[in-house]
C-alpha cells in the first residue's frame, strides 16, 4: 500500500481542524451573551397568566433561578443551539396552594425537558413537548 501524499495529508488535516473549529462553535459561551445578566417576568405559563407578580427568571454567572410561585429553583444553565440547558435544579419545598403548584410543576417540567428558546430583545420563549411559557425582559438585575 502506498503512503499518503503531502496534499492527501495537508487536506486530511485541513478537514479535522474545519471539522473540530465547527463542533467547538456549536455551543459556546457566547450563546450565554443574549441571557447573561438578566431578568426576565412570565407572562405566560402555558399559556395561561402566572398566579404570582413576582414569578420570574434570572440569568447570572452561570446560574439560573427561577421562582413560580411558592419555591425557588436555582442551578448552572448554559445554551446548546437552541435549547436551554438548565439544571440539576435544586428547589426549595414550601406547601403552596393547588393552582401555584401546578404552574410550579408546569415549569420545572419545562426546564427539566431542557426547551427550546427563541430570545429577542424583550422576549424570551420556552418550549417543550409538553410546556411552554412566554418572558418579558424585566429591569436590570
Amino acid at each position: 500500500m502506498s503512503e499518503p501524499s503531502n496534499l492527501h495529508r495537508t487536506l486530511c488535516a485541513a478537514a479535522l481542524m474545519l471539522g473540530l473549529f465547527l463542533l467547538g462553535g456549536c455551543a459556546g459561551p457566547e450563546d450565554n451573551v443574549h441571557l447573561n445578566d438578566s431578568r426576565w417576568r412570565f407572562a405566560l405559563i402555558d399559556g395561561h397568566t402566572p398566579l404570582s407578580d413576582a414569578a420570574d427568571v434570572r440569568f447570572a454567572d452561570g446560574e439560573i433561578t427561577v421562582l413560580v410561585g411558592c419555591n425557588r429553583m436555582t442551578g448552572p444553565w448554559r445554551v446548546n443551539e437552541d435549547r436551554l440547558v438548565a439544571g440539576p435544579l435544586d428547589q426549595t419545598e414550601m406547601a403552596c396552594p393547588a393552582p401555584a403548584w401546578d404552574q410550579e410543576k408546569a415549569v420545572s417540567a419545562l426546564f427539566a425537558a431542557t426547551p427550546r428558546l427563541e430570545v429577542s430583545e424583550d422576549k424570551l420563549l420556552l418550549q417543550s413537548g409538553g410546556h411552554s411559557a412566554e418572558l418579558i425582559r424585566a429591569a436590570a438585575l
